[in-house]
């Protein structure tokens, strides 16, 4: 029986290594049977340990999606609250600009206003979006106190905006440059001045 679980752990790392590569290269795309192959185990195997798509890239992306929430946690102590959440917002968008597939996981997060304690399975209780909710909502609470940001603005809001420009950029020659440019267009406004009366 030891030998079957150090087998199973094995195998489970060997699949995520050579996920991550495919993820890379292909994003969420990434072809599960070549997975498999690559790994040297069958298709089964892999279903074994990530029944769905979802469930393997939600894997791949584990190291990033916790960074992200320990620096929610490290600007929770800011002073500024606008400054702290913006903070945060750009560098989800960067991590989803030069992670490829990590946008594709967050779009499959479903528009809700449910709070982030209340998920409906456990297992949506630890998606990406979910992790990342629970994490970032503390800042953006904070940010609608202080009237930093608008009323009304939800996490879900903030997770598409990052999703999209992602999305957006992903095929631009420079997909960062564009992508912090759209970021800084969307936090200053596309017209910061009152429009002229007609």
């Amino acid at each position: 029986m030891t030998g079957q679980r150090s087998d199973a752990r094995r195998n489970y790392s060997r699949i995520l290594a050579v996920a991550e590569a495919e993820v890379a290269r292909h994003g969420a795309a990434a072809s599960l049977e070549q997975v498999a192959r690559t790994a040297g185990v069958g298709s089964a195997t892999v279903r074994r340990h990530f029944p769905t798509r979802q469930a393997l890239l939600e894997a791949v992306f584990q190291e990033r999606i916790q960074a992200l929430c320990e620096r929610a946690d490290q600007l929770s102590r800011a002073d500024d609250s606008r400054v702290a959440l913006l903070d945060w917002l750009h560098g989800l968008v960067r991590y989803a600009v030069s992670a490829r597939g990590l946008a594709d996981v967050l779009t499959y997060e479903p528009p809700t206003d449910v709070p982030a304690a209340e998920p409906a399975d456990a297992q949506a209780q630890h998606s990406c979006g979910a992790v990342l909710e629970s994490a970032a909502t503390p800042l953006l609470r904070r940010a609608l106190r202080d009237e930093a940001v608008r009323p009304g603005v939800t996490f879900h809001d903030l997770l598409t905006l990052a999703v999209g420009i992602a999305l957006a950029t992903e095929h631009h020659a420079e997909p960062a440059v564009q992508a912090d440019r759209l970021f800084t267009l969307t936090v200053e406004g596309l017209s910061p001045s009152p429009l002229p009366r007609p």
